[in-house]
Order: structure tokens, then sequence, then C-alpha cells
């Protein structure tokens, strides 16, 4: 009988560390989801995937849980309120929510919902996205912070829209540009509201700590600030100078890089408002980081709290203005991954396993066979626990003269495949051997990696978890259910493109910190359904997502909690093959009119029956209309 417990596979797999209270496992070995917090309403993540199932949706799913954003939103603003009343802070906190993290409608449209409150606002990186922001944003006096590159359009419509009542902020990341939205503001006899991005020497930490620095893409230098203000200062706008902003990367990991680009941004801000500009804000930007693997000293990582985060922030610039004797500004955030990374999880299911386990030898080799055969077959009789050790190395060593006496044409095919197997027979020994023996970590961590299963999963890295590939950013992966049983492989996923980059190899390990090579999961159980779930991937994720072999956006829906269940508030359907083609410039009916006619043709010919074609074309028009992940046959 195992011992094995739902408490030890929440263990194993960290969840209570980077779950942040949201996700947990419960007592039926289910992860259950909570967006209020333990002692709130929770779902059976298992349990709502087979209702979704039921009701038509599709696997993979991503799942999306708005109480989780509206419980985000008010731990940031709860946290800067602490932190304001802690120090006597005499600013305001006026977060604003970065669309281009994710700009999916639902998604911006509950961020708006549950920030009113808070007076929470959105910034718009280009000019779609600032007409995307312009639709959607109602709230009064929330800021419209404009950053990214602009022309002439993109500053006419920021400008005209503060005649609609927005609090609109230009945010000048180029020198050119101020040139441009004077001579808008000229034009539309409007006082613009404008905005300095400083580019800091300090720079950031974690993947991304390229877009800081003195070398970032975006930024004005200290000698470009300067000549700004004198330009702003001789066109009788100096006043119109609102906001200086800095940025210092995203999901930066430690709070010193955070603490030092604040001092060297809160002195830009003191320097330029004893100038004579009307500064009221000061933006820090992103770089608030999430905790992706709970282990606290990776880059996937962060080494402070979001309360640390707020009083540091509070805390520097109070002190830095006291000072200079300048009034506290009203502190900006752009925390978007902070805001919304938790609230979606992405659910799959396993379609098949390539397993190298071997529990019996090949037939035993004979005299007559090539002595590498000999070899093996006398390592697979000799190994025990005292020479394990030895017999481990004589193992690898076999395996290299095996790949070089095929080559070299001394051994053929079926010897190469009789070799292959007796291998993986000695490995899975060894394996369960070297398990009852001690000091033999090393031994088991090479064998597992030789052993490790590969599980084939249906969905497409490149489209729902494009920073895992691009930049090896980790992310939780368990199991959604059968965590009562004790999972008793080790595995890599490999997703359905036909590409040899579309694997997750590496999983993360809470105790460590350090990524591991593969991933502890059940027995897979051909016709049964097995279902992994990827967390923490609402940042970013669906809006990089690319179109690798043409799999498309998959399924969404969009629950919500109460006291007695739950309500499905939105589905939003995975594209269909013919909306994915359209992508790429192919018309469903011109491609349906060409194979009818090679049909007809080969009709002709008497290489296809006419049920065989009418089939066929049935099978393929199905097809454009199907989700270009894989389905179960009804």
């Amino acid at each position: 009988m195992s011992n094995w417990s739902p408490e030890k596979s929440a263990d194993l797999f960290g969840i209570n560390n980077w779950g942040n209270g949201y996700f947990r496992i419960n007592g039926s070995g289910n992860v259950s989801v909570t967006p209020m917090g333990a002692n709130g309403p929770s779902v059976d993540l298992f349990e709502l995937t087979q209702d979704l199932l039921d009701r038509g949706i599709r696997v993979p799913i991503m799942i999306r849980f708005p109480d989780i954003i509206k419980a985000r939103v008010e731990l940031l603003n709860n946290c800067f309120s602490k932190a304001f009343a802690d120090h006597g802070y005499r600013g305001s906190y006026r977060g604003v929510y970065p669309i281009k993290v994710n700009q999916q409608r639902h998604l911006v449209q509950e961020l708006v919902k549950y920030g009113k409150d808070y007076s929470m606002g959105l910034e718009c990186g280009s000019k779609p996205e600032l007409l995307v922001v312009l639709a959607l944003m109602h709230t009064p006096d929330a800021l419209i912070i404009c950053n990214g590159f602009k022309d002439a359009e993109y500053i006419e419509t920021a400008i005209l829209s503060q005649k609609l009542g927005r609090n609109t902020i230009i945010v000048v990341d180029r020198k050119e540009e101020l040139k441009m939205i004077i001579d808008v503001a000229k034009k539309f006899n409007s006082r613009p509201k404008i905005g300095f991005r400083a580019k800091l020497n300090t720079q950031g930490a974690g993947k991304w700590v390229d877009s800081s620095g003195a070398r970032s893409k975006f930024g004005l230098t200290s000698v470009e600030i300067v000549d700004g203000i004198e330009v702003l200062k001789q066109e009788g706008m100096l006043d119109c100078l609102e906001l200086l902003h800095y940025h210092i990367g995203s999901q930066v990991p430690s709070i010193q890089s955070i603490k030092s680009s604040l001092k060297e941004g809160a002195r830009f801000f003191t320097e330029i408002y004893k100038m004579g500009a009307g500064l009221k804000y000061i933006d820090v930007g992103g770089g608030l980081g999430i905790d992706y693997d709970g282990s606290g000293n990776s880059d996937s990582s962060v080494n402070y709290s979001e309360q640390e985060y707020a009083n540091d922030i509070v805390s520097v610039l109070q002190t830095l203005c006291d000072e200079k004797g300048i009034p506290h500004p009203s502190i900006v955030t752009e925390s978007g991954r902070f805001l919304v990374a938790h609230h979606s999880v992405l659910v799959f299911n396993v379609m098949g396993v390539n397993d190298l386990h071997r529990n019996e030898p090949p037939s035993p080799a004979s005299k007559s066979d090539p002595s590498i055969m000999q070899d093996l077959q006398y390592i697979f009789e000799k190994v025990n626990k005292d020479n394990i050790n030895e017999c481990f190395n004589d193992l690898f060593q076999a395996k290299q003269e095996t790949l070089q006496l095929f080559t070299y044409g001394v051994l053929s095919l079926e010897q190469r495949a009789w070799c292959e197997s007796m291998y993986f027979t000695i490995a899975t020994k060894m394996m369960i051997m070297a398990k009852s023996v001690p000091d033999t970590d090393d031994i088991i961590a090479n064998l597992s990696k030789e052993l490790c299963d590969t599980y084939y999963s249906n969905f497409s890295l490149f489209q729902s978890l494009p920073d895992s590939w691009a930049v090896g950013q980790l992310f939780p992966v368990i199991p959604i259910h059968r965590h009562e049983q004790e999972p008793t492989r080790e595995a890599t996923l490999a997703d359905l493109t036909c590409d040899s980059d579309g694997v997750i190899e590496k999983f993360i390990d809470t105790k460590s910190g350090e990524p591991k090579e593969t991933l502890s999961l059940h027995q897979f159980n051909i016709g049964e359904q097995y279902y992994l779930g990827v967390f923490l991937t609402g940042a970013y994720q669906e809006i990089l997502g690319d179109l690798h072999n043409l799999f498309g956006d998959t399924d969404a829906v969009h629950i919500s909690l109460n006291g007695i269940g739950y309500t499905i508030d939105h589905y939003v359907p995975g594209d269909t093959v013919t909306e994915v083609l359209s992508y790429v410039q192919y018309g469903r009916s011109e491609m349906v009119d060409n194979v009818r006619q090679a049909t007809e043709e080969s009709i002709q010919k008497g290489t296809i029956t006419k049920q065989e074609a009418k089939l066929l074309i049935k099978h393929y028009e199905e097809g454009l209309s199907g989700y270009t992940y894989l389905e179960e046959l009804e």
C-alpha cells in the first residue's frame, strides 16, 4: 500500500510556494483554484475541465479566472495604501495596466471594471493600442499613458482625446517626438500633458535586463532631457511636463535592482522639478516580478514581496523629495505581469508516451555475436549493489561503442537494435537497484535522464507558451488530478508541432531553485485521459503566440466563482483551420474546389470510387471547419 498523499504531491510540485494562495491540491488529489484566498470559494480544476468538455469546449483550453485579477488589483493598491500610511506619504497611487502584456478584450474590460474604484488607468505602446484604450477607458481621472514610437497621427489622436475628458499623457521616448507634440498642440490650441522617459544608467536584472540601462531602446539621455526642458520653456509649455517615466525591465528578481534604479530615477525627478517643470507623477514602469518557481533565488522568482516593493518605492521617494523640499508626487506603476499572470491556466491532455523502460531483456547473446553484444550480456548478468558504479561506467562506454560500430559498418541494424534494447533493459534494472544503494545520486540522476519518458501533449508550445521556447522562461507544470497517487515516471513534454524545439525539458525545482530536466508524472494508461496544467500563463503568452505549423488560438473560457459554484462569463472559441489559413491568404472555397477537381479527375481514372471521393470531400470540409488541435472522435 502506497503511503503517498496529496500533501506529498503539493510538496513535490511546490504548488504552495508558487500558487500564491490561488492554487492548491485538495483532499481528492485534484488541483483547486481559490481566487479569493484559502477561505474563499473554490473550484476543482479537474471537475471543471470535465464539465467544460461535456459542454463541447475542447482541449487544449485556456481557463481564465477574472476573480484572481480582482484580487491582484486590490492587493497592489492595498500595499501602496499601507506604505503611504506607514510612511506618511502625501502623494497618491495611480497604477496603470500596460495592455501589451495581454490585450484580450474581456481581460482589459475586467481590469477597467475592477480598477475603477482605484482610478486605475491603462498604458499603450502603439497607435493600435491607443485606439483600444480610448474605446475602453471610461474611468474618470484614470491615466492613459502613451509610450512607444509615435507619428503625427498617434500624437493628434492622443491630444484630441484630452478634449473628450481623457487624462492622456504623451511620454516622449525619443527627442524628435517633442517637436511633433508641440506642433500638434498649437494646431489644436491645446495644452498637452507631457511625460519624459529618462534613460537611466542603472540596469535591472533577470531575463529582460537588456531593456534597461544606458543602451536601452527607449528614453532620453540627461542631455536630451535638459535640452527638452529648454525647448518647453521657450514655448511657454514647461508646466505641461507632468510626468517622469523610467523602466528597468520586466520580471526583476532582485529588490536591490529596483531600489538602485529608483534612487537614480527620483534624482531625475527632483532635478527636473527644480528646473520649473509641472511634475505631478513619477512612473516607475514595470518590473514587479512574480514567483514562477517558488524558490526565491532565481530569474523565475523574486526575493521580495509586493509589500516590500511598495514600501521601498514610497520610502526612497519620500526621503529624496523631503530632502529637496519637493511635494510628494503621485506614484505610477505599470505592473502588468503582476496583475494578470496568475489568472490564466492552460489545460491540455496527454495523447501518448514514448516509454524507454525495458523490464525483459532480448534473447541472450551467443558466442558468435559481436563482442559488444556479449559485453552488454555480461553487464546485465553481473550487475549488483556492490559493483553498480563499475557497471554504470561500463554501460555508458558500451553505448558509445555501439554507435561507433554501427557507423563503421561492423554492426547490422538488427544487432544495433538488440544492443539498444539490452542497454535500456540494463538501465532499467540498474535504476531500480540504485534507489536502495547509498551514494548513488549521480547514477540515479543520469539514468533518470536516459530513461525519461516523452509525454506527447495536445498543445503548441509556440502558440501558448512562447516565452518557454524563446527565453527559457519556467512555468509551473503539474497534473491537475491523481495527486492521491505517487507520480512514478520522469518525463519531458513534446507538443504537436513537427519542430525539435517544441518540447519542455526544463521544470521548476522549488528546493534547489535550479531547473530540473524531467517532470514527475503518473503512469499513462491507454484509454484513460490524463490532463496537465500550465500555470501563471496570463502575461504575454497568448499575445506573443505564433502560428507555427498553423496551430491557432485555443478555446478559452472566463470562469467566475460564487458561494454556490461557478459561472462561465465568456466563451471564446479557438481558431478554426479555415480562420488560421486565412491569415496566410488561403481561401476555403478555392481549396475545396481544387480538391474536388482532383477527385473528379481520379474518378475518371478509376483510382478512387465515388463513395471514397464523397468521404474525402466530407473529411476535407469538416477539417477546415474544425479545431487546429487534435480532437477525440465521437
